[in-house]
C-alpha cells in the first residue's frame, strides 16, 4: 500500500478531522492509539493495535477508554473516504500524525493492521497502566508489552501533550503549561519543580508548590523517584532531541506490538512491473502523453489501480483535463472507461467536477457509462451542477 498512497493528502484529511474551529483533538487522538496498543501481552500475543477491536462494546466500555468514542467518531468520515485502511491502521497513523502536528517527531509507520469482524478477541478489561501505581506496576505492565526502562520513561513522555479530564480518568490538569505541544516540558516539570499532594477530594496527584499548577500522577513522580527511571527523566530533560528519538522508536513500536506492521523491517520489494505501473499512472497525471506511450510499449498496464485508492491512469488524467492523455488511453489503449474508484467515483465524475469539457467529450465518445452513481450517490451531471460547471452539465444532460 505505501508505494501507491498519498500520504501527504492522507495526512492532510485527518489534520481537517482531528483540528478544526470546534476542536484540538491531536492529545486524545495520540492516545486513542495508545490505549488500543497498550493491551498488547507478549506472552501468548493477544491485544495490541491489530483489529481495532475497541470498535466492540467489550472494550469500548473499559473505564481507562472513556471519551475515546469522541476521537473514533471524528475520524470516521476519513474512513469513509478510505475503505482499503483499516481503522486499525487509520487510528495508529492519525496518532503519529497527531503528534507531529503539535510539533513532534515523525514516527515510523508502516501499513497492514487488520480489523476483527466482533468481539472475540478484544483482551480482558484492566490491562492498561494504573497512573495511581509506582515503578513496580510501571515494569509489570510495560514489560508484559516487551519494553524496557529506558522505553518506559520515553513513552510516559507522551504526558507532555494533553491533560486529564475529571469526566474521564478522575484526575484534573495538564502536565504543561502548553498542553497542545509536543516537546520535554514534562521532563523539566517533572525534574526541576518542587511536588506536593494536592488537597482534594479526587485521587491522588500533586500540584507545583510555587503555582498549583500543573499537575502530575503518581505514576510520573515514580519515574522521577525511581533511580534507574530517574536518568532517563533528567537526560530527557536536557536533551530534547534524544527524548524525540527514542520516543518515536519506542512509540513505533507500541503501536506494531502484535502486528505485521514492524516499521524497522525491511518492506519486500516492489516488482518491476508495479513500478512500470506506477510510472505510467504519474505519467497519466502530468499529462506527459509521450511518456505513458513509451511505457505501455514496456509493458504497463493502462487499466492498473492504485492499491490505495482504486484510482487508474484515466482517472488521474481526467482529474487534471488532461485531453491528450485521455484520448490515448480511451482511443489507442481502449482502457475501461466505466472503472471506478475507492470512492465510487469514475474518470467522468473527476472531468465533470473541475469543467474539463474536451475530456468529458472524450470520455462520451468512448461510451463511458454516464449513469453511473459514486457512493455519495451522485452522477457526473449531478456533479457538474453541484461545481456550478453549466456546459460540462449541458453536454452530460444530453
Amino acid at each position: 500500500m505505501e508505494a501507491d498512497i498519498n500520504m501527504d493528502a492522507l495526512k492532510s484529511e485527518i489534520r481537517q478531522a482531528i483540528i478544526n474551529t470546534k476542536a484540538n483533538a491531536c492529545p486524545i487522538t495520540m492516545r486513542l492509539a495508545w490505549h488500543a496498543s497498550g493491551t498488547y501481552d507478549k506472552r501468548d500475543g493477544t491485544g495490541g493495535s491489530n483489529g481495532a477491536t475497541m470498535r466492540f462494546k467489550l472494550e469500548a466500555e473499559d473505564g481507562a477508554n472513556k471519551g475515546l468514542s469522541i476521537v473514533r467518531d471524528m475520524l470516521y468520515p476519513v474512513k469513509q473516504k478510505h475503505p482499503e485502511i483499516s481503522y486499525a491502521d487509520l487510528w495508529c497513523l492519525a496518532s503519529c500524525a497527531a503528534i507531529e502536528f503539535s510539533g513532534g517527531p515523525k514516527i515510523p509507520f508502516k501499513f497492514g493492521r487488520l480489523d476483527h469482524s466482533d468481539e472475540s478477541r478484544c483482551p480482558p478489561n484492566g490491562r492498561l497502566p494504573d497512573a495511581i501505581k509506582g515503578a513496580d506496576h510501571i515494569r509489570e505492565v510495560f514489560g508484559r508489552m516487551g519494553f524496557n526502562d529506558q522505553e518506559m520513561v520515553a513513552l510516559l513522555g507522551g504526558h507532555t501533550l494533553g491533560s486529564c479530564h475529571l469526566v474521564r480518568s478522575g484526575f484534573d490538569g495538564p502536565w504543561t503549561r502548553n498542553p497542545l505541544k509536543f516537546d520535554n516540558t514534562y521532563y523539566k516539570n517533572l525534574v526541576e519543580l518542587e511536588w506536593r499532594e494536592k488537597k482534594w477530594d479526587g485521587p491522588k496527584q500533586y500540584e507545583d508548590v510555587a503555582t498549583g499548577e500543573p499537575m502530575m500522577l503518581p505514576a510520573d513522580l515514580a519515574i522521577k523517584d525511581d533511580p534507574e527511571f530517574r536518568v532517563w527523566c533528567e537526560l530527557y530533560a536536557k536533551d530534547e532531541k534524544k527524548f524525540f528519538d527514542d520516543f518515536a522508536k519506542a512509540y513505533a513500536k507500541l503501536i506494531s506490538l502484535g502486528t505485521p506492521c514492524d516499521p524497522f523491517k525491511a518492506e519486500a520489494p516492489v516488482s518491476d512491473k508495479e513500478k512500470l505501473d506506477i510510472k505510467f499512472r504519474a505519467a497519466a497525471m502530468h499529462g506527459s502523453v509521450g511518456l505513458c506511450k513509451e511505457l505501455h510499449t514496456k509493458g504497463a498496464d493502462a487499466n492498473a489501480q492504485e492499491k490505495s485508492s482504486g484510482r487508474t491512469a484515466l482517472h488521474k488524467a481526467a482529474f487534471w483535463g488532461h485531453d491528450a492523455t485521455v484520448a490515448f488511453l480511451v482511443q489507442d489503449c481502449k482502457v475501461n472507461v466505466n472503472t471506478v474508484d475507492h470512492n465510487g467515483d469514475t474518470a467522468l465524475h473527476d472531468a465533470a467536477k473541475f469543467g474539463h469539457e474536451k475530456v468529458v467529450q472524450l470520455l462520451l465518445a468512448g461510451k463511458v457509462d454516464a449513469s453511473i452513481k459514486n457512493k455519495e450517490g451522485k452522477d457526473a451531471h449531478t456533479i457538474a451542477l453541484d461545481q456550478d460547471k453549466p456546459a460540462v452539465a449541458q453536454l452530460l444532460k444530453k
